[in-house]
């Protein structure tokens, strides 16, 4: 890992394409701006980590579950159960 010391206004860049800026310090929180072309997903970690764990979540669907959703449909909601119309 890179360690590096900026103060207010001072950046990094990375590559060709993304610079980092110090916005603001203030106590233990530091405000960054982030240039990049907008094809660049930029993510703060946690929710990188939510998208992550929810795609995986959605691909652990039961492999004979979702046969039976191919072949018959997504059986209808139970009685009383569910929004009504």
């Amino acid at each position: 890992m890179l360690v590096l010391t900026r103060k207010s206004g001072e950046g990094i860049i990375i590559g060709d394409q993304i610079r980092v800026v110090v916005i603001e310090v203030h106590g233990n929180q530091v405000r960054l701006g982030i240039e990049a072309p907008a094809g660049i997903k930029i993510y703060r970690e946690e929710v990188l980590a939510k998208i992550m764990l929810e795609n995986k979540k959605a691909a652990g669907v039961d492999p004979k579950q979702l046969k039976d959703i191919l072949t018959k449909g997504v059986p209808p909601p139970e009685k009383g159960k569910g929004s009504k119309p």
